[in-house]
């Protein structure tokens, strides 16, 4: 476990990274900029109103196109800044030992 209680050491943007956070329904869409992420979630500053994000689910857009997503759930809220959590494909929240997992398997397996 890390010193500041965080179980993935997570990313601090240098520069203003913009993303879109957008309803699992596509009815909302709010802009915001990527402060802080790591394999398990990320903390954001949202421009405009936070009721929306009090959804169940929604997607962080990290690219234009739309292309580049992730699922997310609202952890907190703190003023304009936000902290949300990553949802894997099977609803489970993502752990940020699932990449160390997944790399023994892949050393193991190609070691048979």
């Amino acid at each position: 476990m890390r010193f500041d209680g965080r179980k993935a050491s997570r990313v601090k943007m240098d520069h203003r990274q913009p993303v879109n956070l957008m309803g699992s329904d596509g009815t909302w869409r709010r802009s915001c900029v990527l402060l802080d992420v790591s394999n398990s979630g990320a903390k954001i500053e949202v421009e405009g109103t936070l009721d929306v994000l009090q959804a169940k689910e929604f997607f962080m857009v990290l690219s234009s196109t739309g292309l580049a997503y992730r699922r997310c759930e609202l952890v907190w809220i703190d003023g304009t800044t936000a902290g949300v959590h990553f949802i894997t494909a099977d609803g489970k929240k993502k752990s940020a030992s699932a990449p160390a997992a997944a790399a023994k398997v892949s050393a193991r397996d190609s070691a048979q």
